[in-house]
């Protein structure tokens, strides 16, 4: 009993030490060391979706989104042992007025187990459609399929729609074909948040409160409310 403890604990450590080096890893992939790099690869990821013939559903609904965090790449890597991660920025959706917020900064990851080969680089779009999925997403981090649900947005003619609070789009090339973001664990990037706006704020103060702006981030922000009102 105590040997096959030991066991789970020492397979539990790796696959938190992979997730990390994953998240790693896909920061050096990136090549994106700035948040006003990010930012516009974001603005590049959403053209790619709006886009493409198959993503009918994601431009049908993404005026209905109370909030959008967008993913240039996620990056997944393992051999038998693998994680996931990336960065995004969220933009929320005024209920009154429809206009989007500028950019806040969020990290994703998660680790995965199973006998996995090779390397998926995703890009992925997050629609947060419920008050539940916002409130979440404005905590301190939360965990995608426990503290809110999620489920894949529906892709091509013939896909079947499921209810969430939060639909994970993506696109994808590599040996893992679909990606799933069920576990991932997604936090606010503090010091990017900062960098970008010259000045100490949380989420609340980019996405709520709304005393903060870049003109920097215009372009994606007039791109996400041009899609929205298709």
């Amino acid at each position: 009993m105590k040997k096959t403890l030991i066991i789970v604990t020492l397979l539990s450590l790796v696959s938190i030490a992979a997730a990390w080096t994953a998240a790693s890893s896909a920061d050096a992939a990136e090549d994106i060391s700035k948040p006003e790099e990010l930012v516009n690869a974001s603005l590049a990821t959403f053209n790619n979706f709006t886009a493409d013939p198959q993503m009918t559903w994601f431009n049908a609904n993404v005026g209905a989104a109370k909030a959008i965090v967008i993913y240039p790449r996620i990056i997944r890597a393992g051999f038998i042992f693998g994680g996931s991660g990336g960065s995004g920025v969220m933009l929320q959706r005024d209920e009154k007025s429809g206009a989007w917020s500028y950019p806040a900064f969020f990290t994703m990851g998660s680790g995965t187990f199973g006998f996995q080969a090779g390397v998926d680089v995703a890009q992925v779009i997050l629609l947060v459609m419920t008050e539940k999925g916002m409130d979440a997403l404005l905590s301190t981090n939360f965990k995608l399929g426990t503290d809110a649900s999620v489920a894949a947005g529906p892709v091509g003619a013939g896909a079947k729609l499921q209810t969430a609070d939060v639909m994970a789009i993506s696109r994808t090339k590599g040996a893992f074909g679909g990606v799933s973001v069920e576990g991932a664990v997604i936090k606010p990037r503090d010091k990017w948040n900062s960098a970008y706006y010259g000045k100490e704020v949380r989420t609340v103060d980019i996405a709520v409160k709304r005393n903060v702006s870049n003109p920097a981030a215009d372009p994606l922000r007039a791109a996400i409310a041009k899609a929205s009102v298709k």
